[in-house]
């Protein structure tokens, strides 16, 4: 049997409870702005993972398409000799009676040729009259600047450029008027 207590006994255990009770409220206000502070940062690493996982995809669905777009670099790369090949063999060509049916030919051959590979984005970069840039041109030589052509011009193309898929190949070899 528990005895009965006094009423000095019941104060203190009153003001003992409400002393438990104001602590432990502290300690609910500590935790739950701590769980609020865990929370926020959880959430922040969480929009951080996802951003992360977005670019990511981007950039592979990126490399991908650069992979499809410039996978025939090479192989167009190495096709460029045969053309230049082509365009010399119809200068070199005689305009005679006797080589008429060969040129026709060669001509055609490379007019099939060049149309195969603009189907694969290769594309020929022929600046005649054009103003010289770096980025698409090689100047080779100068030459004096004329009333007929400004200074800073491509008069003459040694060797045609190419791009694939507005990528730069090989930079076209020109002379510049100065």
């Amino acid at each position: 049997m528990s005895e009965p207590q006094s009423p000095e006994t019941d104060a203190i255990d009153a003001q003992t409870e409400q002393e438990f009770l104001e602590v432990t409220e502290t300690q609910v206000e500590v935790l739950s702005a701590r769980i609020a502070e865990l929370e926020a940062q959880l959430k922040d690493n969480q929009l951080r993972a996802q951003a992360e996982i977005r670019n990511i995809q981007s950039r592979a669905e990126r490399e991908v398409s650069n992979a499809h777009k410039y996978g025939v670099e090479k192989f167009a790369n190495s096709l460029l000799e045969v053309v230049d090949n082509l365009e010399r063999a119809i200068v070199a060509a005689t305009k005679d009676e006797a080589n008429q049916n060969l040129l026709e030919g060669l001509q055609l051959t490379l007019k099939v040729f060049l149309e195969s590979l603009k189907k694969f984005g290769v594309e020929a970069v022929d600046p005649i009259g054009q103003a010289f840039s770096a980025e698409f041109h090689q100047a080779v030589a100068t030459q004096p600047a004329s009333e007929t052509t400004p200074a800073n011009t491509v008069v003459t193309v040694f060797q045609k450029g190419y791009t694939l898929s507005g990528r730069l190949m090989r930079p076209a070899m020109v002379v510049v008027a100065q």
